[in-house]
C-alpha cells in the first residue's frame, strides 16, 4: 500500500506534547455496529461531567470504522450512514475541556478485504487462513503482514489528520495468540533467523527461542513505525498499544522504551479467586519498572468473566468503587470502559462517579507527593524465551502469598523490577523481600550484598538466591543469608510441620504452639555459626494410616534462619515454599511468619508508619518535605478473596501513627476525605491520629515544621 501523507487542518490547535501527565479520569466507550443509529451524545457527555472525567478513549476504526473513512477496505459501521459518531463525540469532549485518544482494532478483517487481500490474514499450520472464533464472516489478520505495518498506519494517519485527537490507542494488536503460518512471514522469519516457523506441536523445537525474540522485535518494530506516523502529522500525538501487567518487558526495551510516555494496563476487574487489593497491585508493579511514567488502569463497568462474557451487563457497585479507589491509591489512574452506547443498565454510573469524585478530592495531594515505602518487594516477572504468550500470566502463588500477608498486616510497601534493581532504586528501602527469587544474576546479587552491607535488610524465601547443588557456579545469596544449602528442592510433600526453636522477635506469637505447618516443596540448609535458627524441620512422618501419623526421629533440619550483620542490617531466609503455601491454604500462621520477619528485619524501630484496628485495608504512604500522607483503603467485605463485592462494611477503631523526624513542632493533621482538620497526638514521637469508620477511603494529611524554623 503507498502511504499518503495528510496534512493536518488549520482548526486544530497546537498541543502541549505532555498532555499525558494531566489526562488522569479517563472515559472509554466502545462503539458496537448498531451504536450509531441510537447514539445519545448528550448522555455520554453527562456521564463524563458527572465521573469529573478529563481523557475520553473512543472507538474510531481498524475492525470497523465509526467515522466517514475514505480508506479502501475500511469496513464502516452498517448504521453510520452519513452521521459521524466518533466526530460527536470528539468534540463534545473537546468543549469540556477533555484529552481525547481515538481506539482502533487491528486484529480482524470483514470478508472483503479477506478475499481481495489474502496476505494480510492470519494463516493455521497448514496456511488456511484462520476464521474468527467468535464471529462468522470475518477472519484474523496477522500482525507480521502489510495490513498492520502499512493499512492500519494508513488508518491511524486518517483519523489523526481529519479530528484533534491527542493519541491513538490500538486494542488486539498483538495477534490471535498463536504463530501464523502465513506465507509472507514464513518466509520472513525464515530469512531474518535462518529458521522455519515453529509446529504448535513440537514445543522442544529450537526455532521457539528464536520466534519468540523475532516475533517481540517485529511487535517493537510495528510501535514505532505507527508513533513515527502521527507525531510526523502532529507532533504531540502519541500512538500508545495497549498493554497488560508485563508492560514491555515482552517487547524490545531499546526500541519502545521511549514510545510508552504512560501506560494503560488493560485488567478490567477480577475473576476466579482474586483479592481485592488486586488493583493496587497493578499500580505497584508498574511503578517498580516505571516509576516515573503515568499508568491507567482500564476497569470494565460489567463482570469480568474470561469464559462467560457478560459484556452488556454490570458489575455491582461496591466492586467497582472498591477496584477503581484501591487502583488509584496505589498509583493507577482511574479509567472505566462501557463497551456498546446503548445503556440496557444504568447502575455502573453513581457508583463510578463517585470513586472518580473521590479521585478528584484526592488527586492535588496525590499527585503531589511520590509514594514512599520502607519494605520493597522484588517483582521478578520475566518474559519466556520460548513462549512469547506466556508473557502475560498471572503472578506466582509466591508472590500472591506474600501480598496477602503484608496488605493483612498493614505494612506499607512497594514493587522494584529485577532487570531496574540498582542501589539507587533501594536507596530509600529498609527491607527487601524476595517471595521467590530463584535465578539472581551476577549484578543483582552483588546489589543486594551491597544493600545489606550499607544497613539494609532482606526477607528471602524459598530458593531465592539459591541455586542448586548442580550448578555450583551460579550467583549465590548463601553466604550473605547464613545458610549452606546441603540437599536441592524435594517435594511435594504433605503433613509438614516445623517446631519453634529458641525464642526469637520472629517466632513469637504462637503462644502454646510447640511447632506449626510447614511447607510443601522443602530445602535442606545448615545455618552458619553467626545465624540464629528461629524453625526447624520436623523430621517426615506419614499422614495415613491415621495410627501411623505421630513424629520419628530424625535429622531437624534449620526451616527459617535469621542473622544480624555487622552493617545494622538483618537477614531471614525461610528454607520451603511460604508464600505459596500462604497463599493456597491461608494458614494464618504463615501469614504471622512473614509479617514477623518483615518487621524484625526494619528493626528495633519498627516501621514509621502504622495503621491500627480491625479488618482489611491496604495502605499506601506518600510523602514529602515536612509532610505526610497516609491513604487507608477498606477492603472489609465478604467477597475480598474473590469477586463481586457486594457489601462495603465501615470500618471502626482504625488509628494511624507515624514516627516524626527529630524536633518538630505544629504538627497538624487534615482528613482528606471526611473534609477539615482532625486532632492529633503526639506520643513518643509518633503523631496519632484517630479515624472516624472509614466507609471505603481515608486520607490523612500530616504537616509540621522544624523547631529550629
Amino acid at each position: 500500500m503507498t502511504i499518503t501523507e495528510p496534512k493536518p487542518t488549520s482548526a486544530v490547535p497546537d498541543r502541549d506534547p505532555e498532555w499525558y501527565r494531566r489526562a488522569t479520569r479517563w472515559t472509554q466507550l466502545t462503539f458496537t455496529d448498531d451504536d450509531p443509529a441510537v447514539l445519545d451524545v448528550d448522555f455520554w457527555l453527562d456521564v463524563m461531567r458527572r465521573t469529573r472525567s478529563n481523557a475520553l478513549c473512543l472507538s474510531a476504526g481498524g475492525y470497523m470504522a465509526f467515522y466517514p473513512t475514505r480508506i479502501p477496505f475500511h469496513h464502516r459501521s452498517a448504521h453510520l450512514g452519513d452521521t459521524d459518531p466518533f466526530g460527536a463525540l470528539v468534540e463534545g469532549a473537546r468543549r469540556l475541556g477533555m484529552h481525547v485518544m481515538a481506539r482502533v482494532d487491528p486484529h480482524a478483517v470483514h470478508a472483503d478485504a479477506a478475499e481481495a487481500h489474502p496476505e494480510w490474514l492470519a494463516a493455521d499450520a497448514e496456511g488456511r487462513p484462520i476464521p474468527h472464533a467468535s464471529q462468522p464472516g470475518v477472519w484474523y489478520t496477522d500482525p507480521c503482514s502489510s495490513y498492520h505495518r502499512d493499512y492500519l498506519t494508513e488508518v491511524a494517519r486518517e483519523i489523526v489528520s481529519d479530528y484533534d485527537v491527542d493519541a491513538v490507542f490500538a486494542n488486539r494488536w498483538e495477534g490471535h495468540g498463536g504463530v501464523s503460518y502465513a506465507e509472507g512471514t514464513a518466509r520472513a522469519f525464515l530469512a531474518d533467523t535462518g529458521h522455519r516457523l515453529p509446529h504448535v506441536d513440537r514445543p522442544d523445537d529450537p526455532a521457539w527461542t528464536a520466534y519468540a525474540g523475532w516475533r517481540s522485535r517485529r511487535l517493537s518494530e510495528l510501535v514505532v513505525r505507527w508513533d513515527d506516523a502521527v507525531r510526523a502529522i502532529r507532533p504531540h500525538v502519541r500512538f500508545i498499544p495497549n498493554r497488560g501487567a508485563m508492560l514491555t518487558r515482552d517487547l524490545v526495551r531499546e526500541l519502545v522504551d521511549d514510545r510508552y510516555p504512560m501506560f494503560f494496563v488493560d485488567k478490567q476487574g477480577r475473576s476466579g479467586t482474586e483479592a481485592a487489593w488486586t488493583p493496587g497491585r497493578i499500580g505497584k508493579r508498574t511503578r517498580g519498572l516505571f516509576p516515573d511514567r503515568p499508568v491507567a488502569l482500564i476497569t470494565s463497568v460489567g463482570p469480568e468473566s474470561p469464559v462467560l462474557r457478560w459484556k452488556d451487563s454490570v458489575a455491582d457497585g461496591h466492586e467497582l468503587r472498591s477496584w477503581i479507589v484501591d487502583g488509584f491509591v496505589q498509583g493507577a489512574l482511574p479509567w472505566f470502559t462501557k463497551f456498546k452506547a446503548e445503556c440496557f443498565d444504568t447502575r455502573w454510573v453513581e457508583p463510578v462517579a463517585e470513586a472518580y469524585q473521590l479521585h478528584e478530592r484526592c488527586e492535588p495531594l496525590l499527585s503531589r507527593l511520590p509514594v514512599t515505602a520502607e519494605v520493597a518487594v522484588l517483582d521478578t516477572q520475566t518474559r519466556s524465551s520460548t513462549n512469547p504468550w506466556a508473557s502475560h500470566g498471572a503472578p506466582s502463588s509466591h508472590e500472591d502469598g506474600f501480598y496477602q500477608a503484608l496488605v493483612e498486616a498493614r505494612i506499607p510497601f512497594e514493587y522494584v523490577a529485577d532487570e531496574a534493581l540498582t542501589t539507587e532504586r533501594l536507596r530509600d528501602v529498609r527491607v527487601l523481600v524476595l517471595p521467590r527469587a530463584a535465578r539472581l544474576g551476577a549484578a543483582q546479587v552483588e546489589v543486594i550484598e551491597q544493600f545489606v552491607a550499607g544497613g539494609g535488610s532482606v526477607v528471602a524465601a524459598f530458593d531465592s538466591g539459591l541455586p542448586p547443588t548442580t550448578e555450583p557456579d551460579r550467583p549465590s545469596l548463601a553466604g550473605l543469608l547464613g545458610v549452606r544449602l546441603v540437599e536441592d528442592v524435594r517435594g511435594p510433600v504433605k503433613n509438614n510441620y516445623i517446631a519453634l526453636a529458641d525464642p526469637h522477635p520472629v517466632n513469637q506469637g504462637y503462644d502454646g504452639a510447640q511447632r506449626i505447618v510447614g511447607g510443601t516443596q522443602l530445602l535442606g540448609i545448615e545455618a552458619v555459626d553467626d545465624a540464629d535458627v528461629v524453625f526447624r524441620f520436623v523430621p517426615d512422618y506419614p499422614d495415613l494410616p491415621m495410627e501411623e501419623v505421630y513424629p520419628r526421629p530424625g535429622v531437624e533440619r534449620p526451616a527459617v534462619v535469621a542473622r544480624e550483620h555487622a552493617s545494622g542490617g538483618r537477614t531471614v531466609h525461610i528454607a520451603f515454599d511460604l508464600g505459596h503455601i500462604f497463599w493456597d491454604a491461608l494458614q494464618s500462621d504463615h501469614g504471622r511468619l512473614i509479617a514477623n520477619a518483615v518487621r524484625w528485619a526494619l528493626g528495633d524501630a519498627g516501621p514509621s508508619v502504622e495503621v491500627g484496628g480491625p479488618g482489611l485495608v491496604d495502605v499506601a504512604v506518600r510523602s514529602g518535605e515536612g509532610e505526610l500522607a497516609v491513604a487507608v483503603v477498606n477492603l472489609t467485605n465478604p467477597m475480598a478473596m474473590r469477586g463481586q463485592s457486594h457489601e462495603t462494611i465501615p470500618l471502626a477503631g482504625q488509628s494511624v501513627s507515624v514516627r516524626l523526624p527529630a524536633d518538630v513542632r505544629d504538627v497538624t493533621a487534615e482528613l482528606v476525605v471526611a473534609g477539615g482538620t482532625t486532632e492529633v497526638e503526639v506520643v513518643d514521637g509518633r503523631a496519632v491520629v484517630q479515624l472516624d469508620p472509614v466507609e471505603l477511603l481515608e486520607v490523612v494529611h500530616l504537616r509540621w515544621e522544624a523547631a529550629s524554623a
